[in-house]
């Protein structure tokens, strides 16, 4: 049986996209209610521009994970 996890639970981590690094390190901030000194970001993929310069050829990805999740994982 497996238990019950709460719908209000805070995820321990996730994986974000946005244009640029910074805006997807800053919608995953948003998303988890924190700020940038309680998690670890890890830089997963930089944007990649288009043609002559051009944004939006790929996003740039980030994983951030609460430092307290890194906490209980490593005891």
């Amino acid at each position: 049986m497996t238990p019950k996890r709460d719908p209000q639970a805070r995820p321990q981590a996730m994986e974000v996209a946005g244009a640029t690094s910074q805006e997807a390190i800053a919608k995953a901030l948003r998303l988890l209610g924190v700020r940038r000194d309680q998690v670890i970001i890890k830089v997963l993929a930089e944007e990649q521009r288009g043609l002559f310069g051009m944004k939006g050829a790929a996003q740039a990805k980030v994983r951030v994970t609460l430092k307290m999740a890194t906490a209980r994982n490593t005891h």
